[in-house]
């Protein structure tokens, strides 16, 4: 008999009928009567100050109930207690072309639209920063007064002894890399209702990661008790980091609905999810590494600039991650960063899939490349020559639980025929290696609190339905299913008993959010300690009517049984009863908060970059290169990931390929575009995500370290492997045609002009020799 009868198996997700047969309800879905539709008048210009606002004509159109401006919420908010530097409505400039001046609230869309018409702004133009590193050169005109040339924050750490770590070095690069700014393009856009009540409570629907910061968050801007205010949070189609922050429609709406005292909607147009943005900023990296002669890793040195767009956002915590996580891969015993989060007259970044550690990783696994081939060594070996001895603290202090790299990159090498094929290809056609990792959640709170991560409540009643309550917001990667998984395994029952109820203020205890992988390590583990503590209340009843201790009893296939005596089993249903006429109505709880000693050092910034746990991953990308015109094809890639137990292979399985995917993107076209703070390309038919045309064959595999302190083992499987895609198909590019390119995306036009600069300087080189061959004659 298999150790489980739940976990491990691949079993569809809770919510699929709902979602395939369209009964599903998102954000936008939701209408009740009397609902207002909500617009907002976004800036035209990307720095400035407002010198006036009139909306008396837009106030003076019937269909109209309610106009805002930023006089209605003056108090700033923002996801960080260190970065409190946004209104929802601009109170005295506006910072980027889409910033939000004023809103309005009508009866339908077409008049919501014309009272944005006739809203007059006078505007006194500011000078504009776009650039990130002349952002940083400002004399005045700052962004944010308080924020001096524009540095939104700065960290600079080192560890080891970086000189004598480079003077141990036989080889030793030096490069910029640069990555372009990309969006989530989720499916679905923001969308948010809020519902005044007659008793002057407020309900609010929303697409969201977050439900408790946004509760927080409107009861701050609101000036309500937060026991006023009710969030809940539906269905969601795609996140991806975009959404795990609080968004000015989510403020706006509120704000209409209170003053209007009827019900408001907003959702945005795509070109507005565009402004609003949130995503992976553009970065610039300074890398300096150094290897020794036997392919060690002597020293890291990395400059990291971030380009954060006009708010702070998550922005110290992104420029922290690129660095902190460096350390938490390798074996890098010498190492230095320099972070700057710069801010920009352009839409704040903030958290996207693989968060702050995306493109350093795409610098990283490029230099390792270019090392290994100064050092005529396999690619694939010196990443095993640089593996951690885990379990082990990093010269950085992140504690490694579990550490399935090692199988990860055997998996690929071998599945790949990496070592067939490695250099070994026709001029055109290359393969390349590249690993990635990712945290299972923050060991410590974005909000300063001792308080439970998470908390999961559990309550049986006579009819022996099992409900779970919890703050845990589900956004397609499959946390609900993975707590009615867990809940069932220990408990004995099949999954179709137990109803969840999630991510409702009201109904729910509080969960920090879907975010930095953190719910099926921080979630699963409450949802776990709930359900023991709700078997042992079962058990105890069950083990008096039995005769025996609750120790000797067992459940599993909705029954309970006594171990040393199969046959003596009473089912499920009963044992309920039996345990409710000794306890009453069954309840359970069960949190889960980080261990200490995982919660990291006490240098500046030392707080982000620790986990519980930390997931890894390896690829290899095979692609072909058309030397005539630059074009890319990519062929197949071969994905391994540690996710230290697969509690739903199928979940885990998504999870990996969509991550290739969202990477391939990034590798491969996708770019936001930008002319003195306008964005070009605001659409989805300019803004370039990839099709299933263009997307490969990923061949995905499941490793499983077992993490000691994860629910069953398991650890983080939803961001961790899209790093690794970007550079391995970077690596497989060098090796299929000889050149690197160290800007993305990676585009034909820049890999055409590689080829030719090399055939130029191959063409000079032959010339040379020839001519030194004719002269030695």
């Amino acid at each position: 008999m298999s150790a489980y009868s739940i976990i491990g198996r691949p079993l569809p997700m809770t919510d699929s009928p709902a979602k395939v047969s369209g009964l599903g309800r998102y954000a936008d879905d939701i209408s009740v009567p009397g609902m207002l539709v909500g617009k907002i008048l976004h800036s035209p210009v990307p720095h400035a100050r407002i010198k006036k606002i009139d909306s008396s004509k837009a106030e003076g159109l019937p269909e109209v109930k309610a106009v805002a401006t930023g006089r209605d919420a003056q108090r700033p908010y923002g996801i960080l207690p260190i970065g409190h530097d946004e209104n929802a409505l601009a109170t005295d400039k506006v910072r980027y072309i889409g910033d939000n001046v004023a809103a309005v609230a009508a009866t339908t869309e077409e008049a919501a639209e014309r009272a944005l018409e006739l809203i007059e702004v006078e505007y006194e133009p500011l000078t504009a920063w776009f650039d990130p590193l002349e952002a940083m050169k400002a004399e005045e005109d700052w962004i944010h007064e308080g924020r001096p040339h524009n540095i939104e924050k700065e960290y600079h750490h080192e560890f080891g002894n970086l000189e004598e770590g480079f003077s141990q070095a036989a080889f030793v690069q030096e490069e910029r890399f640069y990555a372009a700014e990309v969006n989530h393009a989720a499916m679905e856009p923001h969308s948010t209702l809020a519902i005044w009540q007659p008793d002057a409570r407020l309900t609010v629907y929303s697409s969201t990661q977050v439900p408790y910061y946004l509760h927080r968050t409107i009861s701050d801007v609101l000036e309500m008790p937060m026991s006023e205010v009710r969030v809940i949070k539906p269905m969601v189609g795609g996140g991806f980091g975009g959404k795990s922050e609080v968004i000015p429609l989510e403020i706006i709406a509120p704000i209409l609905a209170k003053k209007a005292k009827r019900p408001v909607k907003i959702t945005y147009t795509r070109e507005e999810v565009f402004y609003a943005h949130r995503g992976r900023p553009i970065t610039l990296v300074d890398l300096k590494v150094g290897l020794t002669r036997e392919g060690k890793i002597s020293a890291v040195a990395a400059r990291v600039v971030q380009d954060g767009g006009a708010y702070c956002g998550y922005g110290p915590v992104t420029v922290l991650y690129s660095g902190a996580l460096l350390g938490a891969i390798y074996d890098i015993r010498n190492l230095k960063f320099d972070g700057y989060r710069v801010l920009t007259n352009k839409p704040a970044c903030g958290a996207m899939r693989g968060h702050g550690t995306v493109n350093v990783r795409f610098a990283f696994e490029s230099m390792l490349d270019m090392l290994a081939a100064a050092a005529a060594l396999d690619p694939a070996e010196v990443r095993r020559r640089n593996l951690l001895q885990a379990p082990c603290v990093t010269v950085n202090g992140l504690r490694v639980t579990s550490y399935g790299l090692p199988e990860c990159i055997e998996k690929v090498v071998e599945r790949s025929g990496w070592l067939e094929k490695k250099g070994k290809l026709p001029y055109g056609r290359g393969i390349g290696i590249a690993c990635s990792h990712y945290v299972s959640g923050a060991a410590n709170p974005i909000i300063r609190s001792n308080m439970p991560h998470t908390t999961v409540n559990m309550k049986i009643d006579r009819d022996a339905g099992v409900t779970i309550f919890t703050g845990a917001s589900e956004i397609g990667q499959g946390s609900d299913t993975m707590q009615v998984q867990i809940a069932a395994e220990v408990l004995g029952v099949r999954p179709e008993r137990i109803k969840l109820v999630a991510a409702d203020t009201d109904l729910t205890p509080v969960d920090l959010g879907s975010y930095s992988s953190r719910v099926t390590f921080m979630a699963g583990n409450a949802c776990l300690e709930a359900a023991k503590n709700m078997r042992a209340q079962i058990f105890e009843a069950v083990a008096k009517k039995f005769g025996c201790i609750p120790d000797e009893l067992e459940s599993r296939d909705d029954a309970v049984f006594y171990r040393y005596k199969p046959a003596q089993r009473i089912a499920f249903d009963e044992a309920v009863r039996c345990a409710i006429d000794f306890h009453g109505t069954l309840v359970a709880r069960g949190t889960y908060a980080p261990p200490d000693e995982s919660r990291g050092g006490q240098h500046k910034g030392a707080g982000v970059g620790p986990s519980p746990s930390y997931s890894y991953a390896a690829q290899t990308a095979e692609v072909s290169v058309d030397p005539e015109t630059g074009e890319v094809t990519i062929h197949r890639v071969v994905a391994a990931h540690d996710c230290g137990k697969a509690l739903n292979p199928v979940t885990v399985d998504g999870q990996v390929i969509g991550s290739v995917y969202m990477g391939l993107g990034q590798a491969m076209q996708e770019e936001m575009l930008w002319h003195e703070g306008r964005l070009m390309n605001p659409s989805l038919l300019e803004y370039r995500i990839p099709t299933t045309l263009e997307t490969p064959q990923i061949d995905s595999i499941i490793v499983e370290s077992e993490d000691p302190e994860g629910p069953f083992g398991a650890k983080e499987a939803g961001e961790g492997s899209l790093a690794a895609a970007i550079p391995a198909v970077a690596n497989a590019i060098s090796d299929a045609v000889g050149v690197r390119i160290t800007s993305l995306p990676l585009t034909p036009e820049k890999i055409l002009e590689a080829i030719r600069e090399k055939q130029k300087q191959d063409r000079e080189k032959n010339a040379a020799t020839r001519s030194e061959k004719r002269g030695a004659r």
